[in-house]
Order: structure tokens, then C-alpha cells, then sequence
């Protein structure tokens, strides 16, 4: 469990700078709320990373390691040189390079992940699956007020080559880990060639469930998050609309959300144990639709002088959206990796989390040109209209009343 803490903060700092930190930068410098939305097109590695994961399935990079850490860690150093690399640039005068350098952030990023969700669905049992799982998504969530809150508070205060600096920072101790650790014992179970790395992960996930229920499964991996997904995909600019600035959103709006996502998405991974997966995103899934509201509430009250209760306005909206989005994404995670075979984990995992993906990196490179057209009242409204239809799939993938998905792990 100490061990998914650290897979979760290695692999949520990278998105969240992504999410965060840059459009947060971008505005600043001067771009328009449509480049800063086309942005979010940066990261179509997260939604292709499937099409090389079984490249990690099949080979490593550094034998010393084993398979799985030596990506981790080859990673992580990219990622590490890369963001402190960006802040040097302008966006405005180097906005060619400013692009180039945040696709391969985002490549490192997705091939990181590929190789922790593997890494941690081959540490951990399938009991241990959402206990496992809730502490990497709120650590993945905490990750998040590194780029989404300490980082803007030194903005005020220092320019942004120092400030990408020490975000850059921030991976170090995911390499330690990585150093640190034991390589799993499954993963000395690899494909014995790549073409069996590529075919069977498919080859077996679309013979386990068939064709039919298959396509349900990925259908619900596509929709379940795609409502809260875009409903974040500009949240900083939209703070930064309704007149807050980048201090008190840092303070303020990130970690207000702080506590109530590291308690309810504990407590949600607990409840997982009792109530079972399925239940868990029944039950996870209404709170996270419900808490879309707030955006529509703080768009319906509009920009406004920050004062004392402005503040508790954005804090309750914010707290609310990290119980909901923690909750939901705690049960969702579990669900996948429980989805997955062990002997293909890397692939078969890679393809859920890059169809969960597509709605961040696709639908909201749209958010600005919605938001311009619709105003964000409306926007937050349709957010929450296009989170319903992947809660009504959980009556095809995860009945309410159905027993508990037979262990994957002897067959492997």
C-alpha cells in the first residue's frame, strides 16, 4: 500500500501540469482560450498508449531492473528533464517548441502509466485491488496540488523557469521508489514473442467476456468519466474568469478539495471492500454526477469581487468535485484492473485507461470553442447531461445485485 502511494504521485504530477499548470501558463502569457482548449490535443499519447504497451509487455530497457522498473524509471527521468526544460521556453515566441516539448511530456507520462498500472496490478491481489487502488488515485489526486496549487502560488512570486524547476522536483521521489523496490514476481511472465504481446491480450479479453458484452465493457470505459472529465478540462481559466486569482485558487480552490478527496477516497476504497466493486460505481458514480452542479452554481452566480464567502463558495464547489471525481475514479480503476487477465495486464490496462482518456484529450480540445459559443453556464449543464449515459451502462457491466467477478489470477 506505501508503494501505491508512490505509484499515485509519480503518475498523477505529469497530467495534473498538463491540466493545470500549462493552461494556467498559457493564459497568463497571453493565449486565447481556444489555443489553450486545442492544447488538451497534446495528449493523445494517453489515448493511443495501447497501440506500444505491448511493447512493455514483451521487452525491457534495462536488464539490471527487470522489466517493469526499467521503464519506470528510463520514464521518469524524461519527464523530469522535460518539465524543468519547459519553463526556459515562451509560449509566445517558441510556441512551436513549447508544443513539441509538452507532446513529450505527455508520451513519457503515458508510457510511465502503462508500466505503473502493470507494475501495481502484479503487486497487488485481487482482494487488495481497491484498497490498493483508492490509495493510488488520492495519491494521484494529491500529486495534483503540486502543479494545481503550489506551483501557481510561486508564480506570484517567481518567474516560471523556477517554478517549472521545482515542479520538475516533484518526480524525484517516484524514481527512488523505483530504485527502491522489488520487480513483481508475475512479471518474469512475459509474452514469448511480440506478436503475442500484440494479439492475445485482445485475443483473450474479447473471448473471456464475447464480442457482445465486450464492446459494453469498453463502451462504459469510454463514458463512465466523460461528464467530470470535461467538466474540469478548463476549471483554472474558469477560476481565473470569475475573477479569483491564481493565489487564492491555489490556496483556496485546490486545497479545499484536499482532505475531503484523501478522506472520502480512503473511505471509499474501505466501503469498496464491503460493498464490492460493482456497488461501489452505483453508488460512487451518483455522487460524482451530482457534484457537477457546483461549476453550474459558481457559473450561475458569475464573476464577482473575491470576498469571505465568494471564497467559501469556490471551496464547497471544489470539495465537493474532489469527493465526487475521487470516488468515481477509486471504483472506476478498481473495475479495470479487475477487467484485466494478469499475464497481459500492461496491454489490456493500457486499452481501458486510453479509452478513459479519449473524452480528456478529443472532447475537451472543444472545451474552449464550447465554452465561447455556450457561455459556461450552459457548458457545466451539458457536462452533467453526458455523464448520465455511462451510468446507465452500469446496468449491462456491473448489476447492482451481481456476485463478485471470479479471480483472474489462477489462470494466469
Amino acid at each position: 500500500m506505501l508503494v501505491c502511494i508512490f505509484t499515485g504521485f509519480a503518475s498523477g504530477l505529469p497530467l495534473y501540469l498538463l491540466l493545470n499548470l500549462i493552461p494556467a501558463w498559457l493564459k497568463t502569457e497571453g493565449l486565447s482560450l481556444k489555443a489553450i482548449g486545442a492544447f488538451a490535443l497534446i495528449q493523445f499519447p494517453y489515448t493511443w498508449k495501447f497501440l506500444w504497451a505491448p511493447l512493455l509487455d514483451r521487452f525491457g530497457i534495462l536488464p539490471v531492473l527487470g522489466r517493469r522498473r526499467s521503464w519506470m524509471l528510463v520514464t521518469q527521468l524524461g519527464l523530469l528533464a522535460s518539465i524543468a526544460w519547459l519553463g526556459r521556453l515562451s509560449p509566445t515566441d517558441q510556441l512551436t517548441l513549447v508544443v513539441a516539448l509538452t507532446a513529450v511530456i505527455a508520451l513519457c507520462s503515458a508510457t510511465l502509466d502503462i508500466a505503473l498500472d502493470a507494475f501495481r496490478r502484479e503487486i497487488l491481489a485481487d482482494e487488495e485491488l481497491g484498497l490498493g487502488n483508492a490509495i493510488h488515485v488520492n495519491a494521484y489526486r494529491i500529486a495534483g496540488l503540486v502543479p494545481g496549487s503550489l506551483s501557481l502560488i510561486l508564480a506570484d512570486h517567481l518567474p516560471w523557469s523556477q517554478v517549472f524547476l521545482i515542479t520538475a522536483a516533484f518526480m524525484l521521489p517516484g524514481m527512488i521508489m523505483t530504485l527502491m523496490v522489488n520487480e513483481p514476481a508475475a512479471a518474469s511472465n512475459r509474452p514469448r514473442t511480440l506478436r503475442d504481446a500484440v494479439v492475445e491480450p485482445f485475443h483473450e479479453f474479447f473471448s473471456r467476456h464475447g464480442v457482445q458484452s465486450a464492446l459494453w465493457v469498453l463502451a462504459f470505459i469510454f463514458l463512465y468519466k466523460l461528464g467530470d472529465s470535461l467538466c474540469t478540462a478548463l476549471a483554472t481559466p474558469f477560476y481565473l474568469d470569475m475573477g479569483y486569482s491564481k493565489t487564492e485558487i491555489g490556496v483556496i480552490a485546490k486545497n479545499a478539495g484536499l482532505w475531503p478527496m484523501v478522506i472520502g477516497g480512503i473511505l471509499g476504497g474501505i466501503w469498496m471492500v464491503k460493498l464490492g466493486i460493482n456497488r461501489a460505481l452505483w453508488l460512487f458514480g451518483v455522487v460524482q454526477i451530482v457534484t457537477i452542479l457546483g461549476f453550474v452554481w459558481l457559473a450561475w452566480l458569475g464573476p464577482a469581487p473575491s470576498d469571505a464567502a465568494r471564497l467559501v463558495v469556490l471551496a464547497t464547489v471544489i470539495a465537493g468535485e474532489a469527493v465526487g471525481a475521487g470516488l468515481g475514479t477509486t471504483a472506476f480503476v478498481a473495475y479495470m484492473a479487475r477487467t484485466t487477465h494478469p499475464a497481459y495486464s500492461a496491454t489490456q490496462l493500457a486499452l481501458f485507461t486510453s479509452l478513459m482518456a479519449v473524452p480528456r484529450t478529443f472532447i475537451n480540445a472543444s472545451a474552449g470553442w464550447l465554452v465561447e459559443g455556450m457561455g459556461w453556464f450552459n457548458f457545466f449543464l451539458l457536462c452533467f447531461v453526458l455523464a448520465i449515459p455511462g451510468m446507465v451502462l452500469l446496468l449491462k457491466v456491473a448489476p447492482w445485485r451481481a456476485g463478485p467477478a471470479p479471480a483472474l489470477g489462477a489462470r494466469a
